[in-house]
């Protein structure tokens, strides 16, 4: 009697390896996965970025994009706001650690301002630079509403937010002082307004063709003043 021939059912299916799908993301999480990395391609490209490229770099379809935002518009807005948002710069000046001496916590802050003003410039400008006009009614949304004004001061809502953007940034400074409190000339929330005002003009220059004071010698202007303490004028000597 011959034995039966195994069908295709019967027999063990060959070792193939099983392919992982990536991890589910929530919608907010697929926005701001999209907008991180749209913002270096916005940077360089201005509002020319084409979603072909987004996609590219996201490993995403361009589908998914529209997906999560209705339209290009709508995702270079989120790229703006994102810019102009100052948590990752309060995150890290938060996280310098007071053990270091003030002149390097002062420095790494300066360091991490410098960054967010830098990427901030990049993606404003290239964006003005391409045309794009931020806003539903600059776009040509007849529908569009006004933006809503802030109760007290009447100013737009994004200039609110900005606001309080630098008055975490400021608040966050301030605490980098706080070892050396009794020995302030001025309270520390003053103190680090002028140096965020320092910080600002640094990146601000009307020449902008000239080499910029480094940050290290910025901040030693800062603590010590403009003179050489060994060769202190008679006048300057043993004064407040």
């Amino acid at each position: 009697m011959t034995k039966p021939k195994p069908n295709d059912t019967d027999v063990a299916p060959s070792a193939q390896p099983t392919r992982r799908r990536a991890p589910s993301m929530s919608p907010e999480e697929r926005r701001a996965m999209i907008v991180h990395v749209t913002l270096p391609l916005v940077a360089e490209y201005g509002a020319a970025v084409k979603t072909s490229q987004i996609a590219a770099a996201a490993g995403i379809g361009e589908a998914t994009i529209f997906r999560a935002f209705k339209d290009k518009d709508e995702l270079l807005e989120a790229c703006i706001a994102e810019a102009l948002r100052p948590d990752n710069v309060v995150e890290a000046i938060r996280a310098i650690p007071l053990e270091i001496s003030l002149h390097e916590r002062l420095h790494e802050a300066a360091s991490a301002m410098e960054a967010h003003m830098d990427r901030m410039g990049r993606v404003l400008g290239a964006v003005a630079a391409s045309g794009f006009r931020s806003g539903p009614r600059n776009r040509g949304d007849a529908s569009a509403q006004p933006r809503e004004r802030g109760e007290a001061s009447g100013q737009p809502r994004e200039r609110g937010s900005r606001v309080a953007g630098i008055a975490a940034t400021r608040a966050a400074l301030a605490e980098l002082f706080a070892p050396e409190q009794p020995a302030l000339r001025l309270p520390a929330d003053q103190l680090a307004g002028v140096l965020l005002d320092l910080l600002f003009a640094r990146s601000h220059r009307p020449d902008a063709d000239s080499e910029p004071i480094c940050l290290a010698s910025l901040i030693r202007l800062f603590l010590h003043g403009a003179f050489d303490h060994t060769k202190l004028p008679a006048e300057f000597r043993g004064g407040a």
